[in-house]
């Protein structure tokens, strides 16, 4: 028998007064469902979806995590980060909260509330305060940042400070009477605690600030404040900033003095765990993107650890965040015996049962977190509801849910009963395989990219046949071409994942077939996920003279088949256009590319741990790049565009991050240009002074939008055959794949609703 790949991440351990059962949590991160329920007649805050919110906290605590932790919770009304956050002082709020503790707990889980003060980071446009006044973002000095488009904080009093210190110390008794079992303290990425230590932010000279001692004095006067209200057997946590990545802001030596007193003594024991944090909203340094290599933060969490080994309380557990996609990573880290467990958030967005599936060894079946953002974070920075982009289903739980004997199913070791501990043997229980065969021919999907795999996956988890029709041989499709970005090889994962899942479940994968109207007649719905292909120019009257010369390619061919040496030109400046440019210049080996990541941002990251799980990532090796070894220099690398903004349709969390790294590596990149004519070698333009130019050009790359793939929905609706024409297919004009996803899920629910009927007894 072979040895146990998370022989250390299974172990379980103590917070506190709390056992849990092995070592990785639900980090937290704002959903948009703390402030989506029906608030209470007259109340000033927002109140939590309770309904929704415990759904989505059971789902991923029946998926495995040892404990949770929500969302900010604002500790009072200049507390919230928005119009979307719900103050755990407010009416109506805390027994909002009581329904969402007792699903955690009736499933077996643990939860605790993260008490958060936005600080100057609270965006509060046609935000109202308690008493009905236009409400206005504190900090410790009037020190704006520029998100608030030129608001500018208040600065709290001596009186104010106070104040806000039993804020916390209120919200603290709240979350308790509402029965969480933990709570946590946020003191890190720039919120009102990490503000008041960093002299960037804290200008005063008095009690609260003039000095390192007196910067740290509000975190340790919160802590202590929150410890009184609980007592000693309710654990505190304190998230705080082990490097704010801000020049000027707080020092090492700065963190772990504040570490050493926020975890206490012997005599007056604070803390009962850190988790580290890194980076501010406004830093330019990336912390979360899939940029950022995998394990780049861990150092920042020894350093930490070390300051907590040092400490009054060396044994306090600490726990590491940020860029975790697989638990594998998780155990070594663990194996270096520096920190004690990991926290991950996106990851149970992506999976809900991300540790459950890898606890039982089945890493195969696990959706990759893609490290994309575009439906969690940039959603949640303009107020909106979080989701996934390869899991829709995230934070619609209610509305959308699985049937208890779907993909998320528990079964012991021994194979009996559900477990509620996520700490046993993973199952997937074919629906099918009880319901026996008059449920009908199901679903055609036709298409597996990411529309169709949404559609196929989501009715093979609820029972229904489905079968999947796909002209390639691989599913993925656009996820599957962007995987061979650098930087987004967790896209082949996520698909690798799907496809596992959809074999085990069952499913009729087709695959190097297109499929015929007469292969879909007879199914009880057909979703037509047939996608894009790459719009092509013209080289005719009215086109693009020289576009039908042999070095002119599209963006497909160019991603699949690589390029010769020389140089590029790419048409087009949009999110393929800088893909394309990246899948040229950027390093394909992960180490590699952190080498360079590290040198460009000034960082010091421990090379073993980067990509520790490389190369056991992908069920098949990471899609080649390009026949050659090395990135080409940027200075051959043009990328052009008519209008607009280069990179105009990346998120915005990840759109800043991917064109500093172009200009970093020197790729020019060219707006307001007129293309007039490809020639061998060159590319002849007017820029947007008017000035006639040649743009150097072995190769031209044609990103210029795509066509939609269809035929076929038509005949159906001729036929009667009940059908949906989802992602590219229907809507061409972008490749938005988080709208793929959505739409493919629909159909899927829209077409075959509900879960067929058990059979099995008869």
């Amino acid at each position: 028998m072979s040895a146990d790949p998370l022989a250390l991440t299974r172990r379980p351990w103590r917070l506190g007064t709390l056992e849990l059962p092995h070592r990785v949590l639900l980090g937290s991160m704002h959903t948009g469902l703390e402030a989506a329920g029906v608030a209470v007649p007259g109340a000033w805050s927002a109140v939590p979806d309770s309904r929704a919110l415990a759904a989505f906290y059971r789902e991923r605590v029946e998926g495995g995590a040892a404990l949770v932790v929500t969302g900010g919770l604002a500790v009072d009304g200049p507390g919230r980060g928005g119009a979307d956050y719900a103050v755990l002082t407010a009416p109506g709020v805390g027994e909002a909260l009581a329904e969402v503790t007792a699903a955690v707990h009736e499933a077996g889980g643990r939860i605790a509330a993260q008490l958060f003060h936005a600080g100057r980071y609270a965006l509060f446009s046609e935000v109202v305060g308690e008493s009905g006044e236009p409400a206005e973002a504190v900090a410790p000095s009037p020190v704006p940042w520029r998100a608030a488009r030129g608001a500018v904080p208040r600065e709290l009093t001596h009186d104010d400070v106070l104040a806000t210190v039993e804020h916390f110390a209120d919200a603290a008794r709240v979350a308790v009477a509402a029965g969480f079992d933990a709570v946590e303290v946020m003191a890190s990425e720039g919120y009102l605690l990490n503000q008041f230590c960093s002299p960037l932010t804290n200008l005063r000279d008095d009690a609260w600030g003039g000095d390192p001692v007196r910067r740290r004095a509000f975190p340790l006067a919160v802590v202590r404040a929150v410890r009184a209200a609980v007592g000693p057997g309710v654990p505190v946590l304190v998230r705080v900033s082990g490097d704010d990545l801000m020049p000027g802001s707080s020092t090492p030596d700065d963190v772990a003095a504040l570490v050493r007193e926020l975890v206490g003594t012997p005599d007056e024991p604070l803390a009962d765990a850190v988790n580290v944090g890194v980076g501010w909203h406004e830093s330019t340094v990336p912390t979360v993107q899939s940029a950022v290599p995998h394990g780049a933060w861990i150092p920042v969490a020894e350093r930490v650890a070390a300051a907590v080994r040092t400490s009054a309380r060396p044994d306090v557990p600490v726990i590491a965040s940020n860029r975790f996609t697989d638990l594998r990573d998780v155990e070594t880290v663990l194996a270096r015996g520096t920190v004690d467990a990991v926290a991950l958030a996106r990851p149970f967005l992506a999976d809900p049962a991300v540790v459950a599936k890898s606890l039982a060894g089945r890493f195969d079946l696990v959706t990759t977190c893609l490290g994309c953002d575009q439906a969690c974070i940039d959603r949640s920075l303009v107020g909106e509801r979080v989701s996934c982009l390869v899991n829709p289903r995230a934070g619609r739980e209610v509305e959308l849910p699985l049937p208890a004997d779907g993909a998320s199913t528990f079964a012991e070791q021994a194979g009996s009963a559900p477990s509620k501990r996520g700490n046993q043997a993973w199952s997937v229980r074919n629906p099918l395989a009880r319901r026996g065969a008059e449920v009908g021919r199901g679903l055609a999907v036709v298409g597996g990219g990411p529309a169709g795999l949404a559609a196929a996956v989501d009715v093979a988890r609820r029972g229904h046949p489905v079968t999947v029709f796909e002209a390639r041989e691989v599913l993925g499709g656009q996820l599957e071409l962007a995987a061979r970005v650098p930087g987004k090889e967790d896209y082949a994962a996520a698909v690798a994942g799907l496809t596992a899942e959809l074999d085990e479940l069952g499913a009729d994968v087709r695959l190097g077939v297109r499929a015929r109207v007469e292969d879909l007649v007879g199914f009880d719905g057909v979703v037509v996920a047939t996608g894009v292909r790459p719009r092509r120019l013209d080289a005719g009257p009215g086109g693009l003279p020289g576009a039908d010369l042999p070095h002119v390619v599209d963006y497909e061919t160019a991603l699949r088949d690589g390029m010769p040496a020389g140089s590029v030109a790419i048409i087009g400046g949009g999110g393929v256009g800088v893909d394309v440019a990246t899948f040229l210049v950027e390093e394909h080996d992960e180490a590699a590319r952190a080498a360079r990541f590290a040198d460009r941002f000034g960082l010091e990251l421990d090379m073993a741990l980067v990509g520790a799980g490389h190369g056991q990532r992908w069920a098949a090796p990471p899609p080649a790049r390009f026949p050659t070894a090395q990135p080409r220099p940027g200075g051959q690398v043009t990328v052009l565009r008519r209008s607009g903004k280069i990179g105009t349709g990346i998120g915005v969390t990840s759109r800043w991050v991917v064109l500093g790294a172009l200009r970093h590596a020197g790729v020019q990149m060219l707006t307001g240009v007129s293309y007039t004519r490809i020639r061998p070698g060159s590319l002849e333009i007017v820029d947007a002074d008017g000035a006639a130019r040649e743009v150097p050009a072995d190769t031209v790359v044609v990103c210029a939008g795509q066509e939609a793939v269809t035929g076929l929905a038509g005949e159906l609706d001729r036929l009667g055959v009940p059908c949906a024409v989802v992602g590219g297919a229907r809507d061409s004009r972008t490749l938005d794949a988080v709208r793929a996803t959505r739409e493919g899920l629909a159909a899927a629910r829209a077409l075959l609703p509900g879960t067929p009927p058990d059979n099995s007894a008869r």
